[in-house]
C-alpha cells in the first residue's frame, strides 16, 4: 500500500516537470467586434487550454475595450497586451494633415498611400505626432487589466517589399523607388540638412547616402524609447512587432531594432513571405536573438495557413503560411536557436491539424 503514494508522488512530479518545460506561446488577435462578454470568455479559456498564455490584443484606441476584454483574459489565466499600430494611424480631428510622411515625389502617405488604403503612415519627425501616441498609449497603459502595451507598424513604409509580395502587386523592387521612400517632409528636410549639411532633395541617389538611412533609423529609434519610457513610468511593460532582422528590418522598413529599450520584440519571421523554407525560420531567428544580446526577450512571430490543402494553388502570399508539419519544424527552430517562446498569426487561422501539432511541439 506505501508503494502507491509514491507513484502517484512520481507521476505528479514528472507532470509538473513536463508543464515547467511548456514553451511559452502567445497570440495576436483582434476584436471584440460583436461578441458577447460569454463568447470571449468561452474562446479565451479555449485557447487557454490549448496553450495560449498571452494575448496581443487589438481592440482599437478605447480604453473601455480594454478594460472589458483584458478582465475577461485575466479571468481565463491569460496575460493581456493591448496591440496597438503606431505610425499608421487614419485620419482623424485628433490629427492634423501635415502630420503625415511625404514621398520622395513629394506626395502625402495620406492622399497617395503606398501599396494599399490603409498605409497612411504619420511622420516620426513630428512633435504632434509623439505626443499623440503618448497620450493614447498612456491612457490604455492605464487600464489594470493591461499587462502591456504592443507595439506595431513602428516603423516607415516598406520601402521595398518582402520578395514573396512582388508579384501580388505587380512590382520588381530591385532598388529604392522615389514613391515608396519617406519622409521628405520639410521638417524631415531641414532638420537632416542641419544635423549634416546635406539638402537631400538635391541629391540624385537619396539611397546612397548612408547618413540618409542612419537618420530615418534614429528616428523611428527615438519614437519608441520615448514611448518606452512613458509607458514604463506606469508600471507596466511595451513590446513590439518587427521585421525580421534586424538586417531585413533596416533595408526595408527602416527599423533598426536592436537600439530600442523594450521588454520584448516580435520578429515576424513569415517565411513565405521571404521565398524561403522554414530551416530560414532558424537562421533568422539565431540572428534576432543575438541582436538583442539578453537584454530583452524574443517570441519568433510564426504565419499560419489558413488552408493548408490549398496553399500550393493559392496566388495571394497572405494567405500562405505555415502547414500543420511545417508549423511543428518552426516552433523547433524559433527555440533551438534561443527564441523564448512564439507567437501565433493567428489563433484563428489554425486548422484541427494545427493544434494537434502545436500540442506537441510546445510541450
Amino acid at each position: 500500500m506505501k508503494k502507491i503514494p509514491i507513484l502517484l508522488f512520481a507521476l505528479m512530479a514528472i507532470s509538473l516537470g513536463i508543464q515547467a518545460k511548456k514553451i511559452p506561446v502567445h497570440a495576436w488577435l483582434g476584436g471584440p467586434g460583436k461578441a458577447t462578454d460569454n463568447e470571449i470568455a468561452a474562446y479565451f479559456a479555449d485557447l487557454k487550454s490549448k496553450g495560449i498564455d498571452a494575448l496581443m490584443y487589438n481592440g482599437g484606441h478605447d480604453p473601455t475595450t480594454y478594460e472589458r476584454v483584458g478582465k475577461l483574459a485575466h479571468e481565463a489565466g491569460l496575460e493581456f497586451h493591448a496591440w496597438i499600430p503606431a505610425m499608421v494611424q487614419a485620419y482623424s480631428t485628433k490629427l492634423d494633415s501635415s502630420w503625415y510622411a511625404v514621398n520622395d515625389l513629394g506626395e502625402s502617405a495620406l492622399t497617395h498611400p503606398a501599396y494599399v488604403p490603409h498605409y497612411t503612415f504619420l511622420c516620426p519627425e513630428r512633435e504632434e505626432v509623439y505626443r499623440f501616441l503618448e497620450e493614447l498609449y498612456v491612457h490604455v497603459a492605464n487600464v489594470p487589466y493591461v499587462d502591456g502595451i504592443h507595439l506595431d507598424y513602428i516603423r516607415f513604409p516598406d520601402v521595398i517589399l518582402a520578395r514573396g509580395l512582388w508579384k501580388k502587386y505587380n512590382l520588381v523592387m530591385d532598388r529604392e523607388y522615389p514613391q515608396f521612400d519617406y519622409c521628405y517632409c520639410d521638417s524631415c528636410v531641414a532638420h537632416f540638412k542641419a544635423q549634416t549639411g546635406i539638402d537631400i532633395r538635391q541629391v540624385k541617389d537619396p539611397s546612397a547616402v548612408p547618413e540618409w538611412k542612419q537618420f530615418r533609423y534614429d528616428q523611428i529609434t527615438r519614437i519608441v524609447n520615448r514611448l518606452a519610457d512613458a509607458v514604463h513610468k506606469e508600471g507596466k511593460t511595451i513590446s513590439a512587432a518587427v521585421f525580421p532582422g534586424p538586417s531585413i528590418a533596416k533595408k526595408i522598413v527602416r527599423q533598426e531594432w536592436d537600439k530600442w529599450n523594450l521588454d520584448a520584440f516580435y520578429p515576424m519571421n513569415y517565411n513565405d513571405f521571404y521565398l524561403e523554407d522554414v530551416r530560414w525560420i532558424g537562421k533568422i531567428t539565431q540572428e534576432e536573438v543575438k541582436a538583442v544580446k539578453g537584454k530583452s526577450n524574443v517570441y519568433s512571430g510564426l504565419f499560419i495557413c489558413p488552408n493548408p490543402a490549398n496553399k500550393a494553388f493559392e496566388p495571394d502570399p497572405e494567405n500562405h503560411g505555415l502547414t500543420p508539419e511545417e508549423l511543428g519544424k518552426a516552433i523547433k527552430a524559433s527555440i533551438k536557436n534561443g527564441a523564448t517562446g512564439i507567437c501565433l498569426f493567428t489563433p484563428d487561422r489554425m486548422t484541427e491539424a494545427h493544434w494537434k501539432v502545436f500540442v506537441k511541439a510546445i510541450h
